[in-house]
């Protein structure tokens, strides 16, 4: 927790003294990768709340996403509104939809800077602060552009939860449920989406409806800034400092100990000070001892890891995922869901899904192994897309054709795309490049997101639906051989360990 003795504290007003470095660290342990590899032990609980509270980042994220299908009916509405200014254009309407999505391009790119600095405990206060900030923003906001700015410093929160909440979570947990936890991150921003649009659909006939759906993330975000500021700081980035020396080399040792002990609980015994002393020698003998510079960020096991994190999170959003998602009220209507209140049900029913699919993934993402859950997931990905081009060609007249394959897109995204996407970015990352090399992959899958969401219009009216959707299937096809030929398996793994692995 933050005490006077916070080592991101020590770390922040001890740059610069660099009087130890890592030429000093007296190690004679040898690499865990020449066969010296001891099991962490841990308790669950312990590992509870230093998952919990970043994993609250996802959650906030996912709320905003569902609340945002019913705030913007409810800000439109004459009657319910509250407003005199409800009568938007498209594009106005379409600011406050993509708003936060904008921010949180903003957010991803200033991490890029600060990200390493802050450190990731850091971050998610930060983070915390934008999302308590941007909701009241938004829920108090008197006129149109201030409504627009509280979209924005949301969606710099949510840049920097998604960016910091995989690095914290990847940093602290133990290796054997580290796939589990982080997935479990994903169940968190599909939980939040599942309460988003719940709470919008019992405001939705309420005056001025919006303004509580968009307050009610406030308190969410204060108790996420209390957890992030009672939690200990990840000890690997403190030994990243120490290695970099910034700062006194056994204070921070010793700091990095206690922040383990807090993390690990009674159940650690008397092996943290060993397990800090690991990590130290991985980073000595991986050659962590200074930070990477942009262009260091485009050559060798950088860029390896930058093309596998980067690639894969590319690929999760050009397959289709944010137009699948979009063209589902439309697919539902076709089936015979046309009523507002069967529209809101169908919504809920597939957070549903995507909920029970996640919590699938979750179980059994750390004993199958990430690569058969993509290879396996993306393949339904690829069929279901190709069934829905297959429907808006000539399936017209058989609408259930275009229903299970919109299921079968959920669930398969849910099962592979969806959690392991931010599973292997926060993991293949070297340490002393982790930060930026975050920053860069959520700035591709915002990036992406926006781009994708954007573009499938306009593609639709030149090409037509059916035509678009073949399209997305072949670059799911394509994203299968990505998979094959370069995504490596990290399955029960520590983090240095991959890294001398596969970079």
């Amino acid at each position: 927790m933050a005490t006077a003795n916070d080592p991101e504290q020590l770390i922040v007003s001890s740059i610069g003294k660099g009087e130890n470095s890592s030429s000093e660290i007296n190690i004679v342990r040898e690499p865990l990768l020449k066969g010296e590899h001891h099991a962490e032990n841990y308790s669950i609980l312990s590992a509870v709340l230093p998952f919990l509270f970043p994993a609250f980042g996802g959650l906030l994220y996912g709320y905003d996403i569902g609340a945002t299908s019913s705030a913007t009916i409810s800000i439109e509405s004459a009657t319910l509104s509250g407003i005199s200014w409800y009568d938007l254009s498209s594009v106005q309407t379409g600011l406050i939809t993509s708003g936060s999505l904008y921010g949180a391009l903003i957010g991803s790119a200033v991490a890029f800077q600060i990200a390493d600095w802050l450190g990731r405990r850091r971050e998610l206060i930060v983070s915390a602060l934008f999302y308590f900030l941007g909701a009241l923003v938004t829920a108090f906001a008197p006129v149109y552009v201030i409504l627009v700015i509280g979209r924005l410093l949301y969606g710099v929160g949510i840049g920097l939860a998604m960016h910091a909440a995989p690095m914290y979570i990847a940093e602290t947990a133990p290796s054997q449920i580290r796939g589990q936890l982080i997935s479990l991150k994903e169940f968190f921003i599909v939980f939040g989406m599942l309460v988003g649009y719940t709470v919008g659909s019992l405001l939705i006939e309420t005056v001025a409806g919006w303004r509580y759906m968009y307050g009610v993330s406030a308190p969410l975000a204060v108790i996420m800034g209390i957890g992030m500021w009672w939690l200990p700081s990840s000890p690997r980035w403190i030994l990243l400092c120490a290695i970099q020396g910034k700062g006194e080399l056994q204070g921070l040792r010793e700091n990095a100990i206690c922040c383990l002990c807090q993390l690990r609980g009674a159940a650690i015994g008397d092996s943290a000070s060993r397990q800090v002393d690991d990590i130290l020698s991985e980073l000595s003998q991986l050659s962590e001892e200074k930070e990477a510079t942009i262009g260091e960020m485009l050559q060798g096991k950088c860029l390896k890891a930058l093309t596998i994190g980067a690639g894969l999170i590319l690929f999760q959003q050009i397959t289709g995922q944010p137009s699948v998602l979009y063209y589902a009220a439309k697919i539902f209507q076709d089936a015979g869901f046309s009523a507002a209140a069967d529209a809101t049900r169908a919504s809920v029913f597939l957070a549903l899904l995507k909920l029970i699919m996640t919590a699938v993934a979750v179980v059994v993402v750390d004993k199958l192994g990430r690569r058969p859950l993509l290879l396996g997931g993306v393949s339904g990905i690829a069929m279901s897309l190709f069934l829905l081009g297959s429907y808006y060609t000539f399936l017209g007249d058989v609408p259930a054709v275009a229903v299970t394959a919109l299921l079968l897109y959920v669930g398969c995204y849910q099962l592979s795309f969806g959690p392991i996407g931010w599973l292997m970015i926060s993991e293949i990352f070297p340490l002393r490049v982790r930060g930026r090399g975050l920053s860069i992959t959520v700035l591709v899958n915002f990036g992406a997101n926006a781009l994708v969401a954007f573009a499938f219009s306009p593609l639709q009216d030149l090409l037509g639906a059916g035509t678009v959707f073949f399209i997305f299937g072949g670059i799911a096809v394509l994203s299968l051989v990505f998979i094959f030929f370069i995504i490596p398996e990290t399955k029960g793994l520590t983090l240095e360990e991959i890294e001398a692995k596969y970079l």
